[in-house]
């Protein structure tokens, strides 16, 4: 990892960070020479390809395709096999719109490893992008069993994401739960539990899971979605919350006047009338 100095004008960060690139392509040049005297060739090989990928990953992470390319295709060259070069692969033709050459990749990843769980997270979500719930639903459930997948939680809100595409409620609800067990700053797990406790009219548990919602999107400066301010809406009113609710209407009305949940809103207001 390159460790940047702190408080460094812009364009001295440029040329530190293309200095620094110089610097560790020389030391990966070094890496992959054969040696004499005794030296660790296969060690040394190990190291150039961790080193390899953790620059593709760089290189993608500033949208660099070409060199993230080029230090993959050096990783590939050591390790054919290499299961986290083909996750990052996938990535990249994900993100120039090459659904299903990064399906393949990703797919190639999971079989050299069963046991990769970023790989298949990913995997998961570009199914769920791609509108194939199921399978998404089938995959981000196996991550969920990985308990030593540092993405859990996530794992869990997007399971229940999935399960809510699939009308599985209760698996939602479930999951949904269960990745705010792990991380009780989940504020998308939050609105979605208290709009699923509000839906069977559990106003007394909707509340606080609303509420958790609302302290954590405060704390981080988050913006309402049109989804909260509804949920908002609905969840406050039934417990007499006015000031709240007349906040909430505002800010949909405002910022939100052509999305669904305005409509929804609007209808809900002349149903009553």
């Amino acid at each position: 990892m390159i460790i940047m100095p702190a408080e460094t004008p812009l364009l001295s960060i440029k040329v530190w960070i293309m200095a620094s690139l110089v610097l560790l392509g020389v030391l990966l040049g070094s890496c992959v020479t054969t040696t004499t005297g005794g030296f660790n060739v296969e060690a040394s090989n190990e190291e150039a390809l961790d080193n390899y990928i953790q620059l593709a990953v760089a290189y993608f992470d500033t949208d660099d395709m070409p060199n993230a390319r080029r230090n993959l295709a050096n990783a590939l060259e050591i390790d054919d096999r290499n299961y986290e070069a083909y996750n990052v692969l996938a990535l990249i033709f994900q993100r120039e719109g090459d659904q299903e050459l990064a399906l393949e990749n990703f797919r190639r990843s999971i079989r050299l490893d069963r046991k990769n769980s970023r790989a298949r997270n990913n995997y998961a979500a570009l199914l769920f992008a791609m509108g194939d719930y199921e399978t998404a639903f089938d995959e981000i459930e196996t991550v969920t069993e990985d308990t030593m997948y540092e993405g859990r939680a996530v794992a869990f809100e997007n399971l229940g994401r999935s399960a809510l595409r699939l009308g599985r409620v209760s698996d939602a609800e479930a999951a949904f739960q269960r990745a705010l067990q792990l991380n009780g700053n989940l504020y998308v797990s939050s609105v979605e539990l208290a709009l699923l406790l509000a839906q069977r009219e559990d106003w007394q548990g909707a509340r606080p899971a609303f509420q958790r919602y609302l302290a954590t999107t405060d704390f981080y400066g988050i913006p309402h979605t049109p989804r909260a301010l509804l949920a908002g809406i609905t969840i406050e009113g039934q417990l007499q919350n006015q000031e709240l609710v007349n906040d909430f209407t505002r800010i949909l009305t405002t910022l939100y006047p052509e999305s669904p949940e305005y409509a929804a809103l609007q209808q809900r207001l002349s149903d009553a009338n």
